[in-house]
């Protein structure tokens, strides 16, 4: 008798046995009903926290084994983010292979899309795994049963809290309205009575509750553990609070998160840009306060198969986001080179390292502090604090400029100048696109940016896209709409 997982929407733990068939495979790590119903150990409680970090990894093939029609290869936050925008296309050089994705790329998508189907996948799959983590750490006596510090405890269930609400945060912003499944779902009646979506806003409050639960629980440290620096820590907690104010427009919590943020001590910009990605500097920098910690060669596997896919020829840049860096901005060369086709920020090297190497230990970086402090900017210019905002936007530019470049070079004088004293808003609001294009490419920013801004149509048209009015949101996968029976709804013009 084999497992058949029905849909993701489903969480999993919705399942019927069949002796035919196996539609998809359990994912590494996955924490089974058997372990959900039996008595929890340490070992069990651990194991659902760590394996809640999985669904970050671009590690080929978690979800299933080389499906690439239903998106399932390997994360597909780039493919929504990046390679929908004026960043990046598909490949170096045209060709037919993957052509969901130039389906995203040309807007020409629909929502049998793998593109969407991933995306949607791996979110639910980590809020899954994150219910159940949770459902066993705020049980009372989960510390008599298992023997579990109050301390790691707290730490653990703050890690899941945070986790939930990222992936939410991802659910939200691609699709809009979402099911809000906040324990384990047990049985098809509560899966089809959770399959219905939440208004948004329901499910923004839902985020911010878990981020709060999350920061009064993790420690007041830069690291959660000093031994498993890759787990969540209060920085990261913080980081997101200040993101989601971003989204919903609440410039003065925007303020007020960073300034907490900055507060701390524990982060700041690294003098070497390039410190962000390099396999070198992992954990030992200043500037990242959340990632995925790819290991190479480990049990289960966690490298950056996004380096694979880079070998494959995928990921590379547009002629119009290679021209829109400012002259001699040594940012460029260290998000990718266009003459050795290295795309250095997923490779962490700047020498053709890790390139097909689907065990590369390059990290996935999330959140860094440069994107925060132009968050910031970005809240000061719309609250009126004009030359504090441009003074921001001058602290990445300064950096970019005073970094060592990628080819040993000296930055020529005169590279990157301080942008000048203004008071107004729409220039200072440009420098800032500007900004966080060039230092941001390739990150999985760039999309989203232009959503939230409103002017996604209006870039991708101008780029020769064909962007329409309903591709603010992402469709809703329609097996996922099949699954429920239609009680899951599809978003407009799809």
């Amino acid at each position: 008798m084999k497992y058949i997982h029905i849909a993701t929407l489903l969480i999993g733990l919705a399942t019927f046995t069949s002796c035919d068939n196996e539609l998809t495979i359990d994912p590494v790590g996955l924490v089974t009903d058997d372990q959900i119903n039996a008595t929890p150990t340490l070992n069990t409680v651990e194991k659902s926290v760590s394996s809640s970090y999985l669904m970050f990894s671009n590690t080929l093939n978690i979800m299933g084994a080389w499906n690439w029609d239903d998106g399932l290869v390997s994360n597909n936050d780039i493919i929504l983010q990046d390679m929908a925008s004026d960043d990046m296309q598909k490949t170096w050089v045209s060709n037919a292979d993957q052509p969901w994705m130039d389906d995203v790329d040309n807007f020409t998508f629909t929502s049998e899309n793998g593109g969407v189907n991933g995306v949607w996948k791996y979110n639910y799959e980590g809020i899954k795994r994150t219910n159940s983590a949770i459902n066993f750490l705020i049980n009372p006596e989960i510390e008599s049963i298992t023997g579990i510090t109050t301390e790691r405890k707290n730490q653990l269930l703050g890690e899941a809290y945070f986790l939930r609400s990222f992936y939410y945060f991802a659910l939200v912003t691609n699709f809009g309205d979402v099911s809000l499944i906040l324990a384990p779902v047990k049985t098809y009646q509560e899966a089809f009575d959770k399959a219905v979506r939440a208004p948004k806003a329901e499910v923004w409050n839902q985020i911010s509750t878990d981020l709060a639960l999350a920061k009064s629980l993790l420690p007041n440290s830069k690291f959660s553990s000093e031994t498993e620096k890759w787990r969540v820590s209060k920085g990261a907690v913080i980081a997101l609070q200040a993101k989601v104010a971003l989204y919903n427009e609440k410039w003065s919590d925007v303020i007020t998160s960073v300034n907490e943020l900055e507060g701390l001590g524990f982060y700041g910009l690294n003098a070497n840009y390039f410190d962000n990605f390099s396999v070198g500097t992992e954990y030992t920098d200043n500037e990242v306060i959340f990632s995925f910690d790819h290991q190479s060669n480990v049990v289960p596997a966690r490298g950056n198969g996004h380096c694979a896919l880079a070998g494959w020829n995928f990921f590379a840049p547009t002629t119009d986001f290679l021209n829109s860096f400012e002259p001699n901005d040594p940012r460029k060369l260290y998000t990718v080179n266009a003459p050795q086709q290295w795309v250095n920020k997923i490779l962490g090297t700047i020498n053709g390292d890790n390139k097909g190497n689907d065990q590369s230990p390059s990290n996935k970086v999330f959140i860094r502090m440069a994107d925060a402090l132009l968050w910031k900017a970005e809240a000061l210019n719309e609250t009126g604090d004009y030359s504090t905002a441009i003074d921001y936007i001058n602290k990445i530019r300064i950096r970019a400029r005073t970094t060592i470049t990628a080819d040993g070079t000296p930055v020529p004088a005169g590279t990157l100048p301080d942008r000048p004293a203004s008071s107004d808003k729409a220039t200072i609001k440009n420098w800032l696109i500007s900004e966080r294009r060039a230092e941001l490419g390739f990150e999985n920013q760039r999309m989203a940016d232009l959503k939230r801004w409103g002017i996604a149509k209006q870039v991708m048209n101008a780029s020769g896209k064909k962007f329409q009015d309903k591709n603010i949101l992402y469709p809703i996968p329609q097996s996922e709409i099949n699954a429920s029976a239609g009680t899951l709804t599809q978003n407009p013009g799809y």
